[in-house]
């Protein structure tokens, strides 16, 4: 065990002086916990071990002691042992049905919440209530199934998976799910009922395009896929529309400008625009045509990035792009990287600005990627003409310096933590939006917000949470904000911050706004729907309906879990001692979880998994042979089935799941916290697993502390230390790679110091959870006894006395450390220290040192209680009671014993799919949620005036929207239903929308969008522009379909209006003409009869004499 007593052990033992530790209050009864509950492991099993012969010294005698002032009472009202001195450290006699021990709670009185069991609920008491459309899955579910983004319109939600896309009719949002015998795969049993398509490159971006009925997405191969929305649907999975190869690379981001574009951007800083004409006439052409179409589409692009390079010296970044932006307020387009902007004209297409994060103007000097791909490429055949020598050389040399170089950097960015040495690196942009009054908002990782106006000038920057911003969503007055804690935030249209709630419990990564409601991406692939009003008094109503249903959705489940821990003293044991440890202890548990302490020391090795550690490395031969020789016992592959593990230094952690139960297990998290030599040695320290059970969480914590008798303080401080400091992420070297996909990408956001990422800020990760199980070597010792006194009391078989004397049990009833955990009555002899291979009591440490009898090695536990006689419910979810807690005796191969411990556990857990459906019912049934909800699609009385205008030569006329409500803001978008090309003779016209209801390219609207105070009036202006895209014709296409014609032409503009929180629209209808010049002298033969225009900013009269119209043109 590596410790050492000091010379005088008396004056150490009385250093300590615990004898008058406070007891804490008397506990009432546990009542019995429920066998009857549905389980995979079979609670009823009855088990008939074998009963293990103890040796004992020649010395031994019969107990005939009697002691008073014995504190069992402290356990709790359970019944005392008749014979206080009888061992009972074998198992139960066989046939006898497991009974519940009796436990020792450490004092929490004075604890603060951090050590205290989460508040759980039916229903979140602490957020909006949420229709979960796909409640979350578990992340071993969705290898290469991963979703990456959703995009939404009125009546669907699409998402984009690894494989593909799929839909949601928002019609269906509150059925149930399809179970699993249906056609949804594992992980999709609750998710509301959805459609999916043939599979395809991972999907990267999306976005719907209402004007085409299309879902335009990105993918992972560089292709734009389309999706028709109105398309028939069934089991059958359904296939893409028009697609093209668009890049090289993978396609990162996609938006659809204000003139019906699409700008698609890739690695490298590429920047493609794809013309609307193009798409339009590949749209129009027959499935057989699909080829043809597809290669209309490729050739018509205009290369931004080589539109703005000019002898090699390029203008915008190379960076990698992450978000492509359509500001529609002002008919332009945000192109950012992590650390620039570059802003664009989105009607020509011309680049009117490059800057920074801090919003300085940059003049890049960047050169273009191609002659840094060529020279790649020349340094690989250079490369390849080397001898296998050269190359074995090279790469060892390369290997150690990279190792080197990441164990340097680590240390050099924990030596200037704090100093601002890496504050670019932190401030990268994640995310961008444009809200409603043309205001632009950007994210960055470190969880800055900075507000731009609409030509990129920084205006300012605010917090309101320190982890990273992944994404933004607007709607009318309101602005939602994602963070990688997974907190969702709600401000307003100047930032201030509304409210704020936990929406996911892994970081939102995408949120979008369709049916009245703000649906949210999570990485594990959970959606959830919040109304665009929550909350509100809506949630007030749901939230104590839904809870009066709780047993309708609530399912109950139990089984067993084993805990073993054990020094193994740079040992390996034998088959049989595992066997002994593990083997009939384990034939009726769910899950079992091993630690080992001391696995292997040494200097050197010790020095080598610090430095493994810096660069994200973790394991070693030994931890790997020590895991397959115990899975071998267990039976892995056909019984139980290995989940994960954790090895820091000499402390490792394992688990195994039985099969029938690997279903409802999983998610599985590793953490490690050292408290060695400067907290950065894992001699000493804890290893943590932490994983996801009937949608519950567990955490199990494997910890080796201080050694030596006298060292109780440092002992207490090593636990604080791993209790607030472990934070569980994912490792690369679990057995399922489920960290595949948007997770991983996520995972880098959280910043160094993982506690912040947490939802309640400061809360360490072990306080969240359900249940948390710490075993370990913890090296608390007895005080105030002699080693003869100790070995003569063991020998006896009588451990009231010694556990009077137990360190740690002073120190918990104090409420030092432990707080709040549990801990089943100890009836087995102490664990350390025998004398390695020595059988029997006898084996006890009887060399120079004498190191006296102690319970070092042990296993403690807190669940969802908060009181004793808690029964499981969704308020207290998951209830436990231990049914054996024993140290196998008869092991030799360490001077400390194995420890092991049998829990049985009860789980209260939510049937999502069933939850949702009942809420869809209060929501349709209650009168005065139906009230509320009409009250939301109340939208401000308003007028345009006038509502019909003629453009000719580059006329600019306006026309006014006036709010007539006295109390709310109108909020105003303008787009273009379609265009017409007038004919003479022809009475109807025929006309054509463009992408996401573009303006066509000879008109210019501004503004486009805004926000109109009570009693206020906005004046729009629209401009006819000189365009001609034939001079803009990419790549050789022809131009005949690019250029527009000189005929007549006319639009319907749209001016939909919202208020500050309308779940509706209306929408007034403005027609506009545009007149092209006639070649001849003498009155244009198309202008309208009758009308007269006068020059300047002036309305025809024709509009004057139609008046404004009303807001009952359109409702929507």
């Amino acid at each position: 065990m590596g410790d050492r007593l000091e010379e005088d052990e008396k004056s150490a033992l009385d250093s300590v002086g615990h004898a008058d530790a406070p007891t804490p209050a008397t506990h009432k009864t546990t009542k019995p916990f429920s066998h009857q509950l549905r389980t995979n492991t079979g609670t009823h099993i009855k088990r008939h071990p074998q009963h293990r012969k103890q040796s004992l010294d020649d010395n031994a005698m019969r107990c005939n002691i009697s002691y008073g002032g014995s504190s069992d009472d402290d356990f709790g009202a359970y019944s005392a042992t008749p014979d206080a001195c009888r061992w009972e450290a074998t198992s139960n006699n066989a046939g006898d049905e497991y009974q519940t021990m009796p436990e020792f709670m450490g004092n929490d009185s004075s604890a603060p919440s951090t050590f205290k069991a989460p508040i759980r609920a039916a229903v979140h008491p602490n957020r909006p209530t949420c229709v979960e459309l796909r409640p979350h899955p578990l992340r071993e579910t969705q290898v290469g199934r991963f979703l990456r983004t959703i995009a939404c319109t009125d009546t669907q939600l699409w998402a984009g998976s690894e494989c593909g896309v799929r839909v949601w009719n928002l019609t269906d949002a509150y059925e149930p799910g399809l179970g699993i015998g249906g056609r949804a795969k594992r992980g999709d049993e609750d998710a509301a009922p959805f459609y999916e398509s043939a599979n395809t490159a991972p999907a990267l971006c999306m976005m719907a395009d209402v004007g085409s009925k299309l879902v335009w997405s990105g993918h992972k191969d560089g292709k734009l896929r389309s999706w028709k929305t109105d398309q028939a649907m069934d089991d059958t999975p359904f296939k893409e529309g028009l697609s093209w190869q668009a890049h090289r690379t993978p396609l990162l981001a996609l938006t659809i400008s204000a003139y019906g574009d699409i700008w698609t951007g890739s690695e490298g800083g590429a920047i493609r625009v794809w013309p609307w004409e193009a798409i339009e006439k590949s749209l129009s052409l027959s499935q057989e045509e699909r080829h043809m179409a597809a290669l209309l589409v490729e050739r018509s692009f205009i290369d931004l990035r080589a539109q703005v390079t000019v002898n090699g010296v390029c203008n915008i970044t190379s960076s990698d792009v992450k978000v492509l932006m359509s500001d529609h307020f002002r008919a332009k387009v945000w192109a950012a990287s992590s650390m620039s902007f570059s802003l664009w004209d989105a009607r020509t297409r011309e680049l009117l600005k490059t800057f920074n994060i801090e919003g300085q103007i940059e003049n890049r000097v960047d050169m273009s990627s191609v002659p840094d791909q060529v020279l790649e490429d020349d340094q690989s055949v250079k490369l390849a003409t080397k001898s296998k020598k050269e190359k074995g050389q090279s790469s060892f040399l390369q290997r150690s310096r990279h190792a080197i170089m990441g164990a340097a950097d680590a240390v050099r960015r924990v030596a200037t933590r704090g100093t601002g040495a890496f504050a670019e690196e932190t401030k990268k942009t994640e995310a961008l939006v444009v809200t409603a009054d043309g205001t632009i908002y950007s994210g960055c990782s470190n969880g800055l917000i900075i507000q731009w106006d609409g030509n990129g000038v920084r205006l300012r920057d605010f917090q309101h949470h320190p982890c990273a911003v992944l994404c933004f969503c607007t709607y009318a007055s309101r602005v939602w904000v994602g963070y990688v804690s997974g907190m969702i935030q709600l401000m307003d249209l100047e930032g201030n911050l509304t409210t704020s709630w936990v929406g996911h419990n892994c970081p939102v990564i995408k949120m979008v706004v369709g049916n009245g409601n703000v649906y949210s991406l999570a990485t594990h692939g959970g959606i959830r729907g919040w109304s665009v009003a929550a909350p509100g008094p809506i949630d007030q109503i749901i939230r104590p309906e839904l809870a009066k249903k709780e047993l309708m959705y609530t399912s109950k489940e139990n089984f067993k879990i084993l805990v073993g821990t054990w020094n193994v003293s740079q040992g390996k044991p034998s088959k049989d001692a595992l066997t002994a440890w593990l083997g009939a202890a384990s034939n009726d548990v769910g899950i079992l979880v091993i630690g080992l302490q001391e696995v292997e020391m040494g200097a050197g090795f010790l020095a080598m998994s610090a430095a493994k550690e810096t660069v994200g490395l973790e394991g070693s031969s030994i931890g790997q042979w020590w895991q397959d020789a115990i899975g071998k016992v267990l039976g892995e592959g056909t019984i139980f089935e290995r989940v994960g593990s954790r090895q820091l230094a000499a402390l490792l952690i394992a688990i195994w799941v039985r099969k029938n139960l690997r279903t409802h297990v999983g998610d599985l998290d590793v953490g490690a916290v050292a408290c060695g030599l400067g907290r950065a040695i894992g001699n000493k320290g804890g290893v943590g697993l932490r994983l996801r059970v009937y949608d519950r969480i567990m955490c199990f914590v494997n910890c080796h502390f201080a050694a030596h008798l006298e060292a109780v303080n440092r002992r207490n401080a090593d636990f604080d230390h791993i209790y607030r400091n472990m934070a569980f992420i994912r490792s690369p070297n679990l057995l399922s790679n489920s960290s595949a996909g948007v997770s991983s990408a996520a995972q880098g956001l959280r910043g160094p110091n993982a506690v912040e990422i947490n939802p309640d800020e400061g809360k360490p990760d072990l306080a969240e959870a359900d249940m948390v199980i710490f075993c370990g070597d913890f090296n608390y010792r007895l005080f105030g006894i002699t080693y003869d006194e100790a070995r003569d009391f063991v020998s006896q078989r009588c451990f009231d006395w010694l556990r009077e004397k137990d360190q740690l049990r002073a120190e918990m009833k104090a409420g030092k450390v432990f707080q709040g955990m549990r801990e089943a009555l100890i009836k087995f002899p102490p664990t350390y220290k025998f004398e390695i291979g020595k059988p029997g009591l006898g084996g006890y440490d009887s060399g120079e040192k004498k190191r006296i009898p102690a319970w070092c090695d042990r296993i403690l536990y807190r669940d969802n209680r908060t009181k004793q006689e808690a029964e499981c419910s969704l308020e207290c979810p998951v209830v436990a009671s231990i049914l054996q807690y024993q140290a196998c005796m008869e092991v030799v191969e360490s001077d400390h014993k194995p420890v092991r411990c049998k829990f049985n556990v009860d789980i209260s857990h939510v049937d999502r799919s069933i939850r949702r459906q009942e809420m869809g019912k209060i929501m349709n049934s209650n009168e005065t949620i139906r009230a509320l909800r009409e009250e939301l699609r109340h939208v401000p009385c308003t007028s345009i005036s006038p509502n019909r205008i003629t453009l000719q030569s580059q006329d600019s006329c306006s026309f006014r929207i006036t709010n007539k409500s006295g109390t709310d803001n109108a909020i105003f978008h303008v787009v273009c239903e379609g265009q017409a090309t007038v004919k003479d003779g022809e009475e109807h016209l025929e006309y054509r929308s463009r992408a996401s209801y573009g303006f066509p390219r000879w008109l210019e609207v501004n503004p486009a969008s805004g926000v109109i105070r009570p009693d206020q009036t906005a004046d729009i202006y629209v401009r006819q522009e000189e365009f001609h895209s034939s001079e803009e014709n990419a790549n050789g296409a022809a131009p005949g379909y690019l250029s527009e014609d000189n005929q007549d032409k006319e639009v319907v503009l749209l001016v939909i209006i919202r208020g500050s929180c309308s779940t509706e629209s209306k929408t007034h209808r403005l027609h506009v003409r545009h007149c092209v010049p006639s070649s001849k002298s003498g009155t244009d033969s198309t202008k309208p009869r009758g009308s007269r225009k006068y020059k300047g900013n002036t309305y025809h009269r024709s509009g004057l004499r139609h008046g404004g119209s009303t807001d009952d043109d359109h409702k929507s």
